[in-house]
């Protein structure tokens, strides 16, 4: 079936100048590149104006560059390469062509052996890019997307729903009876299909899934949690089917590998999953990345960022997880609409979030996937060592890295204020480096600031297009599309610094922020002249209240003047409040009423339901100036604990079990792991926990400092006709929540602790 009009017309516009990045590449309409190592080539695959795919084979020889030509003769004594001697006085100024990838691999091995260095080791006399599907881009001057835009290429989502046995708090593909109930697609052209083994088996229901995709073709897959969940869970399905799952465009299986990738500060490990001529993207990472930025994103569930984003239908049906397979019996049609629900929600998702990686991959030699969830320095170096390789240039050794002073960042006051503005400074950094004409001592060819005066330019257009959309999923989609290009042109200044990049310049990258610590002091010092008062600096903006009888265009008129040539001011919304905790932890209140949070301060995902919630009410308390309502929302949480009529989900915990039960004890006994509730739940409880599963559970006992791995219980174990949850233990963790804002309330509206809070109560 297909369904138009359910608010995702936005895919259709045409968002930036297609030619825009036309000279990174050679030829046009390439979706996809898989390296057929072994045979000596790579296919090609091209979404022709038709609609179609068109595949075209071109010969590869994979390469390594080298120090010296001597290196070769002495590595590779057979001849089976092809040396080619780059200009300039880079370090790396030979590029071994193989006739073979066994022959590549061969000299891989050799060169370790000879030079004592691995290949991903820096400072070694040969350098090699891992990636073979980079190389065939680098080589032959080919860039995935090239003179698309993203309304054309072709994407598919899909979500699965499964049972789960009743005595588990999640289901596990491992357990027979937890088989998968339906399996929900679209695409980007409107196609929607809901399977279901209503009238059929789970066999069939994969097989169905399988000849769908190969049907529709698509060039890239989607879906919400896929890696970590549904992609896995169809696998272990599948194999206990027998059923193929023959997704590649060549016929060829899923297949998958440990990973990992960086967000912000965080390491993620992940399950990375691979489709011949095709790409995968999770949109859970599209929303870690996206909330690396934005820090305003409360969870990664999809109904909340649905809602977030304002893309979740009036008429939405929801349905809580524990209760998919009651609803599978009792009100099967309501599933299904909630099924179809989830993966429309995924394909506006990525609708809004996806664009700006799609318009990367035509400028950064990688696949679409890899440039998704590739460092954003890692990125910048393979974009910039093509350039070198394509005009035929030796590539310079790293430098090694050293200590260098950071941003500035500082928490003027803490408190509530009212009518706040901020001010940040257009790509700070990036303006820096392009006013004061700064290019890396190694970069001869001065790719460094051309490329990024090229970028910087795309994401001003793509800012201004935010600022003038006309309706709020195109001002999401610019906004998104903008603040990770300025990822990505900030991440120039963050790649000087890196350790492994070949144009990195230490000293380079101290002058930059030392330029920017003057220029955000002289934002400051002409902002306290002109009777301001600072709240919040951070890197490259300011949070402050103006003078009653200073207007917004007298303080751009001072700080146009006040400020270098080349450095641009802009003025995002202004705030009706802002309740600054500390640097870099605040909440915001928009014009509209809406409040976001920044900091893990104050939402930190690791606390309870309770926790989180209760948070939000007292800070738009703070935020709407009605203090004296956060006494009554503390009595109320109080009450509720102490009467047992919170529900036991608001006060549980949820983990993941990152091994199998087993595992865990075997570490334990050699000591390598610190004792688990989660896990020790999972192997007192009789049941067949594994690796996967996500264990719920609460605490219990009568004082507020017990052991919670001696006091805890399962969620599932739970009974609402005996409340053993340990009233003193929450009542404590409220406790200190209301000492963490007491100091932001008048003594008239201070919150008083709970009566309950110093003794103990009775359970029962």
């Amino acid at each position: 079936m297909r369904k138009q009009g359910d608010g995702m017309a936005e895919e259709n516009r045409v968002f930036l100048d297609e030619e825009a990045f036309a000279s990174y590449s050679t030829v046009k309409a390439l979706c996809a590149v898989e390296v057929l190592a072994s045979e000596g080539k790579a296919e090609l695959f091209f979404r022709e104006d038709s609609g179609n795919i068109r595949k075209e084979e071109i010969p590869f020889s994979p390469f390594i560059l080298l120090e010296k030509a001597e290196l070769a003769k002495k590595c590779f004594p057979d001849g089976s390469y092809t040396l080619k001697e780059l200009e300039g006085a880079g370090v790396y100024s030979f590029q071994a062509f193989f006739s073979s990838f066994d022959a590549y691999e061969s000299a891989l091995k050799k060169l370790k052996q000879v030079t004592s260095f691995s290949p991903g080791s820096t400072g070694g006399p040969y350098k090699v890019c891992s990636d073979l599907v980079q190389q065939a881009l680098i080589t032959n001057r080919m860039r995935l997307f090239s003179g698309m835009t993203f309304p054309q290429v072709k994407r598919l989502q899909f979500d699965i729903e499964t049972l789960c046995d009743p005595a588990y708090d999640f289901p596990n593909a491992k357990r027979k009876e937890d088989e998968i109930i339906i399996i929900t697609l679209s695409d980007s052209t409107g196609f929607e299909k809901v399977l279901s083994s209503a009238e059929s088996d789970e066999k069939t229901l994969l097989e169905e899934f399988v000849k769908v995709i190969n049907e529709l073709d698509p060039d890239i897959i989607e879906g919400h949690n896929i890696c970590r969940f549904d992609f896995p869970y169809i696998e272990e399905r599948a194999k206990l089917h027998k059923v193929k799952l023959a997704l590649g465009r060549n016929g060829s299986l899923l297949k998958h590998r440990a990973s990992r990738f960086s967000v912000a500060e965080r390491q993620i490990a992940y399950t990375r999953y691979d489709i011949y001529g095709r790409h995968v993207v999770d949109t859970l990472h599209l929303l870690q990345f996206y909330d690396a930025v934005n820090r305003n994103l409360d969870s990664f569930n999809l109904k909340y960022a649905a809602k977030h984003f304002g893309i979740a239908s009036p008429d939405r049906t929801y349905i809580a997880g524990e209760n998919i397979t009651e609803a599978w019996y009792e009100k099967r049609e309501e599933l299904l609409k909630y099924a179809l629900d989830d993966v429309r929600e995924t394909r506006g998702i990525s609708s809004l979030l996806s664009p700006s990686y799609f318009y990367q991959a035509q400028l950064i030699p990688l696949s679409y996937q890899n440039c998704i969830v590739r460092g954003n320095a890692t990125r910048i170096d393979g974009f910039l060592a093509a350039e070198y390789l394509v005009q035929g240039h030796a590539l310079p050794a790293p430098e090694r890295g050293r200590a260098f002073a950071g941003a500035l960042t500082s928490a003027e006051r803490t408190g509530v204020f009212e009518n706040v503005d901020h001010c940040d400074v257009r790509s700070l950094y990036p303006s820096v480096i392009l006013a004061k004409a700064l290019c890396p001592v190694r970069d001869t060819l001065k790719v460094f600031p051309r490329e990024l005066a090229r970028l910087r330019s795309f994401r001003l257009k793509a800012k201004d297009a935010a600022k003038n959309a006309g309706t709020n999923a195109e001002k999401e989609h610019y906004n998104a599309l903008q603040k990770t290009f300025k990822i990505l042109i900030n991440s120039f200044y963050g790649y000087l610094g890196f350790e492994q990049g070949f144009l990195n310049d230490f000293a380079m990258a101290e002058e930059v922020t030392a330029t920017g610590r003057n220029i955000l002091s002289g934002m400051e010092n002409i902002l306290t002249e002109a009777n301001c008062s600072i709240i919040e600096m951070d890197t490259d903006g300011i949070y402050f209240v103006r003078d009653a009888n200073t207007s917004i265009e007298d303080i751009s008129s001072l700080l146009k003047e006040g400020l270098p040539p080349g450095i641009e001011v802009d003025f995002d919304e202004s705030y009706k409040a802002m309740f600054c905790y500390k640097s870099k932890n605040y909440a915001l209140l928009s014009s509209s009423g809406e409040v976001s949070i920044a900091g893990a301060a104050l939402k930190s995902r690791g606390l309870e339901a309770f926790q989180r919630q209760y948070m939000q009410e007292i800070i738009r308390c703070l935020l709407e100036k009605q203090p004296e309502k956060a006494d009554k929302i503390h009595e109320e949480y109080c009450r509720k604990i102490s009467s047992h009529s919170i529900s036991f989900r608001e006060l549980a915990k949820s983990e993941t079990l990152a091994d199998s039960p087993e595992a865990y004890k075997r570490k334990l006994a050699e000591g390598n792991s610190r004792r688990s509730a989660a896990y020790e739940l999972a192997l007192a409880s009789g049941k067949d926990y594994r690796q996967g599963d996500q264990i719920s559970f609460y605490i219990t006992g009568t004082k507020k400092k017990v052991s919670v791995v001696e006091n805890s219980k399962l969620l599932s174990d739970a009974k609402e006709d005996v409340r053993d949850e340990n009233t003193l233990y929450y009542l404590d963790k409220l406790e200190e929540l209301r000492k963490k804002f007491a100091p932001f309330l008048s003594e008239e509206n201070e919150v008083k602790p709970c009566k309950n809070c110093e003794g103990e109560l009775s359970l029962f």
